[in-house]
């Protein structure tokens, strides 16, 4: 799960310790708990010297039993913000773009799909993948599209001025590397959405990066994009993780425009589906996500925000035309060398563990260890 130079990289996660949550920094492989400095990763984070901060010591991560040793592992990884609010970009990449018009368009049904993208990608073709956002160029497209009557609300944020920004989920709500992470039971077309998140402070400044799975409802979305909030909002419906990788010497923002991500989903049958997408295809800089997100709005306890996603799976999973949808026991593995690799097993949001602990039960846990 780990990057493939996590040793020189700085990382920063929460542990669930037999006390209660604590965040964590991991420097040249030894793991600090840094609880009694900054009781939270929020706080962690608005820390200027934590290349040369000391917390207690729990050991080396290779010796700790995180990441799946069983049971008898003190310790369990954790999502790794806490009091940041989670924000995601949608539709910011071309390929994702087309896909949410066809889920328009089919209105939600997945066996309409193929024949609405068939039509739609013979009128568009490739010129959607070349416009740059908010240009003069972008704005002539759209006005053929509207006088061919193609245009969407989803290519209006695909390659209009104004980004779709969102709140993926409440503060305290995303699950980590190897929890279940949920869709809703009544949905029949959804799938994983692999993504790089920018994690950024209290003043808005991008400190590190992520990865995350922003599970989506595609039945939900295409139906109407009012429903937006029931497609993305659910019970361990996002996954971040493993850990934050800060910015340093080591690890920049080109790192996260550079990133390839991989994309493995092992499903309980044998059924098998890959796929790789670069950074490099995203229709906007993660720059200028951040500051669109900042732009009327502050996080004085910082935010993650996700990119967004080049996948939309369209591989057949099981009948012809319908595309693919998630079962109970998939296992989705997202990696990239930088970040390292964020792996969940899929189930419902009613049978995924229920969220309990909120900001009140998280605050209540800190002041009893006299960390508040």
């Amino acid at each position: 799960m780990l990057p493939e130079d996590w040793r020189e990289g700085l990382l920063v996660g929460r542990l669930q310790t037999p006390a209660g949550p604590s965040p964590v920094l991991v420097r040249d492989g030894r793991v600090h708990d840094m609880a009694r400095i900054a009781p939270t990763v929020s706080a962690l984070l608005e820390l200027d010297t934590l290349s040369s901060l000391e917390g207690t010591v729990l050991g080396d991560l290779e010796s700790l039993g995180i990441g799946g040793t069983g049971s008898a592992a003190p310790y369990s990884l954790l999502s790794p913000v806490d009091l940041q609010c989670v924000k995601a970009a949608g539709v910011t990449f071309a390929v994702s773009a087309i896909e949410r018009v066809i889920e328009e368009r089919a209105r939600g049904v997945a066996g309409e799909a193929a024949a609405v993208r068939a039509k739609l990608e013979a009128r568009v073709g490739s010129s959607i993948r070349s416009v740059v956002p908010g240009t003069a160029e972008a704005a002539a497209l759209k006005a053929v599209l509207i006088e061919e009557g193609l245009w969407s609300q989803y290519l209006e944020v695909a390659i209009g001025p104004d980004a779709e920004i969102f709140t993926k989920a409440p503060v305290l709500s995303s699950v980590g590397w190897g929890a279940e992470v949920g869709v809703r039971s009544d949905s029949s077309w959804n799938n994983p959405e692999p993504e790089v998140v920018l994690i950024a402070n209290g003043a808005g400044k991008a400190v590190g990066a992520t990865l995350g799975n922003d599970v989506n409802l595609r039945d939900f979305e295409g139906r109407s994009a009012l429903l937006l909030g029931k497609a993305k909002d659910n019970n361990a419906s996002c996954a971040l993780g493993p850990f934050i990788r800060l910015f340093d010497a080591t690890f920049t923002m080109d790192d996260v425009r550079d990133a390839v991500i991989d994309l493995r989903i092992e499903g309980p049958e044998g059924y098998r589906l890959t796929g790789t997408s670069s950074m490099r295809e995203i229709s906007r800089d993660p720059e200028e996500l951040l500051r669109q997100a900042l732009s009327e709005h502050q996080y004085p306890d910082g935010f993650a925000l996700m990119l967004g996603t080049l996948f939309a799976p369209v591989q057949d999973r099981d009948e012809a035309g319908r595309g693919f949808t998630h079962k109970p026991g998939d296992i989705v593995h997202i990696s990239t060398p930088r970040l390292g690799a964020l792996v969940n097993r899929v189930t419902t949001s009613k049978a995924a563990a229920p969220w309990t602990m909120g900001i009140q039960a998280l605050m209540a846990n800190l002041a009893a260890r006299g960390l508040l």
